[in-house]
């Protein structure tokens, strides 16, 4: 075994004094660098900064492109604003993030035999150069990211100012009309995102279902199981030249009359012949649905042919919960009926199995959607929510492109940010910027639409991570009432610094595409924040702002004006994915849930075991690193409540479980989340499944 390894074991045991030997993570993490066969021999060495790009530039490791909009002078100006941090990576496991995941390596490197072009700081100033417009904007990104406040989303911080560089956007969402113009293109998309490096979410509620008619000829429907299969095939053959999977997942609603098929695919002992063993699963889930259950009154499906071909719209544009009396009483329209809770039984039980199905609250996420249109799925981690327009497709090609969603992600470190909490302004403006760039820099013209709705929406999801480390940190324990209110404060000032900024932009470039349909451009979107003031009040709480002046009704009053008289830039702002390696490397808990241990144990390849310790764990701390297996569901959805209400898109919320659960908790944590308000819920983790290391797997397209 390396010694690196030996001494990052070596945080699984108490030392001498019964102690947490944090020490020893920071010997492996130096001994990763400066022993034998470490990353410093593994790197090559320039003499000049002007030697090293013209190396890397000519070689086709970074965008010569990039470094054209800027002089030599403040090329070098940023390079050495990014290395006068000295910057030591906190943990083992971030460094080994870090130069496995990131760092630009020589074309003929291996895993076993890398050789590395990159350190840290060159990372930091390639994204900065390729995200700014300006070199004053560059060095700030650089502390941006440097001081740890921020940490863009894995494709971005992998690709940015890359010469071979994938797309800089963590995922995207299709939807699929009932043609199969439609589903061609939904396949022929995802193949094209997913060769990329992106996650395709797909929705498929629209679909008519197993034996609906096609051209009046009965029963010859085949559904949406068929589908599936033609999609988990395709992602299994897109898979990112060899170095994983393609990832994809398929969100149906349960009122579709597949939707027990749709579930049953996720079953052990399915059939191989429709068990899907690598696409994720998501349902929607509207208010109505909880309703009979609530009453054990059987639920109607509705044929999504027989509904479109009445109301003049796909299914998934309507709201069920409005329609369903009506199109109960509409003898037009086929139906079957289940048993409501028997539904939500079975969800439990295929969570039980496999941690998924991925559940969207429907009607909540659109109660809070302040953009026109309509929300009816969610992406791989369930935080992105947007409205989105259906494709218009002719016999033979396109006629018009719809709106289509890609998600631009990026993270603030609470902990580091809250270090200057005065400074959160200039912070939150920064990181929105950060976001502009990217979505400014992307254009996916094998998709258009994909490509119209990111030059018309200009949608960005500005997340946070590492809340429960920042707590601890503060001894205050998780899903309490001071780290309740803080959640409280510091979202809601997160919103307005990014609300003033898109505001910002949108005097200079215009408002985005329909903004005076949205609910910003009567004001009622932000009516919350004029009638309620969301600063601390607890003195605890207080503390922690310090002199940092957050926003008064008052102030909220006057931004909202000035939102109705010169728009917002975005459509959408902020989302908070689950995050995963930029939580290690940013030295982070995930996320904004509890830590799974306070010393989490990673299985890494060849590696093994590798550990990670929390944030600023000791003996004192300890006791407020409660995991979340014992800190319950309801802290965790308690938690995620409060933010909702200040975050316009969705919120990556995992829930956890002992192993002494039933499906009868998992359907009380379901239903307790929904009369908190949560738009979405992500993964079912069991303890049994997580210590077997049976759970799913993560999606890496936005927790990396």
């Amino acid at each position: 075994m390396k010694k690196y390894l030996e001494l990052n074991a070596q945080l699984n045991l108490f030392g001498e004094n019964g102690e947490i030997q944090t020490d020893k993570d920071k010997e492996a993490a130096r001994e990763f660098f400066v022993g034998p066969g470490g990353v410093n021999e593994r790197t090559r060495f320039f003499h000049s900064l002007e030697e090293k790009i013209n190396f890397m530039t000519d070689n086709g490791y970074w965008d010569a492109q990039t470094l054209r909009y800027f002089t030599f002078g403040s090329i070098k100006r940023v390079f050495q604003r990014a290395y006068s941090y000295k910057f030591r990576f906190p943990t083992f496991v971030g460094a080994y993030k870090f130069y496995t995941s990131y760092a630009c390596k020589t074309y003929d490197s291996t895993p076993e035999d890398p050789h590395y072009l990159e350190r840290f700081e060159d990372r930091v100033a390639m994204v900065a150069l390729h995200l700014a417009s300006t070199e004053d904007e560059a060095v700030e990104f650089v502390d941006l990211m440097m001081t740890g406040r921020y940490q863009p989303a894995t494709p971005t911080f992998l690709n940015a100012g890359r010469g071979d560089s994938g797309e800089m956007v963590s995922c995207f969402l299709l939807r699929l009309e009932d043609n199969m113009e439609s589903i061609g293109y939904g396949i022929t998309s995802s193949l094209q995102l997913s060769k990329r490096g992106g996650g395709v979410a797909l929705l498929l509620s629209n679909l008519r279902e197993d034996g609906a008619p096609i051209k009046n000829v009965e029963g010859a429907a085949s559904g949406v199981v068929p589908v599936m299969k033609i999609l988990e095939d395709s992602f299994s053959y897109a898979n990112q030249l060899g170095a994983r999977q393609g990832a994809g997942a398929v969100y149906l609603n349960v009122h579709h009359p597949d939707i027990m098929e749709f579930l049953d695919t996720k079953r052990e002992n399915a059939d191989e012949k429709v068990r899907i063993k690598t696409l994720s699963l998501g349902v929607v889930v509207p208010d109505i649905t909880f309703e009979l259950a609530r009453e054990n009154k059987d639920m109607y499906l509705f044929s999504p042919y027989d509904v479109e071909r009445i109301e003049g719209k796909p299914f998934a544009d309507l709201s069920v919960t409005e329609h369903y009396h009506a199109w109960v009483e509409n003898p037009e329209i086929r139906k079957k009926k289940i048993n409501a809770r028997d539904l939500f039984q079975t969800i439990a039980e295929i969570q039980f199995e496999s941690g998924y199905p991925y559940i969207l609250f429907e009607d909540q996420a659109n109660q809070d959607n302040p953009v026109h249109g309509r929300i009816n799925m969610s992406n791989l981690c369930s935080e992105i929510l947007q409205s989105n327009a259906a494709t218009d497709f002719a016999e033979f090609g396109m006629n018009r492109a719809g709106l289509d969603i890609s998600c631009n992600l990026g993270s603030l470190n609470i902990a580091n940010v809250m270090k200057a909490p005065e400074e959160l302004e200039q912070t939150v403006s920064a990181a929105v910027r950060m976001l502009t760039g990217v979505v400014e820099n992307t254009s996916i013209r094998e998709v258009p639409s994909i490509a119209k709705a990111n030059q018309y929406m200009r949608s960005i999801g500005l997340g946070q991570m590492n809340l429960h480390g920042f707590l601890a940190q503060n001894f205050i324990e998780y899903g309490s009432e001071d780290a309740l209110e803080f959640v409280d404060a510091y979202f809601s000032a997160v919103r307005y610094y990014a609300l003033k900024e898109s505001n910002k932009l949108a005097k200079i470039g215009g408002a985005f595409h329909d903004f005076v349909f949205s609910e910003y451009a009567d004001g009622t979107a932000l009516e919350q924040y004029v009638f309620n003031d969301y600063r601390p009040v607890s003195d605890k709480v207080k503390a922690l702002f310090g002199d940092a002046e957050l926003p008064s009704p008052d102030d909220w009053a006057e931004l909202s004006e000035d939102i109705e008289k010169y728009g917002l830039y975005h459509s959408y702002l902020l989302a908070v994915p689950p995050t995963g390696s930029i939580s290690y490397v940013n030295g982070a808990t995930p996320s904004i849930h509890p830590v799974t241990a306070p010393i989490e144990i990673r299985k890494e390849g060849k590696m093994g075991r590798v550990y990670y310790p929390a944030p600023g764990l000791s003996k004192d701390t300890l006791p407020y690193y409660k995991d979340a297996y014992e800190t319950g569901y309801e802290a965790l959805i308690d938690t995620y409540s409060i933010a909702t209400r200040h975050i316009d898109q969705g919120l990556s919320c995992t829930l956890f479980f002992t192993d002494e659960a039933t499906t009868r908790d998992l359907n009380r944590a379901y239903i307790y989340a929904w009369n908190s308000g949560l738009k979405t819920l992500y993964y079912a983790r069991i303890r049994q499944q997580a210590l077997e290391g049976t759970g799913v797997e993560e999606c890496v397209s936005c927790t990396l």
